[in-house]
């Protein structure tokens, strides 16, 4: 790290909780676990608590957890 990075400019590390995070390292930001792109903490929105995975927007949320749960395919089409 140099003189003009602090710990806004590197990944947080949190985990995530219900409707919360906790953050365990600050950051300014935590890469989601699909697309690799940042997302800010302040517009973190989407995230598994099972998998402790922060996600882009809610229909990268959606398509992980029906790879992570392919049965749930079957519900949604009946």
């Amino acid at each position: 790290m140099n003189r003009f990075e602090g710990p806004r400019s590197q990944e947080a590390r949190l985990r995530y909780l219900d409707g919360d995070f906790q953050v365990l390292s600050p950051g300014a930001y935590v890469v989601c676990a699909v697309t690799g792109e940042h997302i800010p903490l302040d517009e973190l929105k989407y995230w598994s608590v099972a998998r402790q995975e922060p996600y882009v927007n809610g229909v990268v949320s959606y398509q992980r957890e029906l790879e992570c749960n392919p049965e749930l395919r079957s519900r949604s089409k009946g």
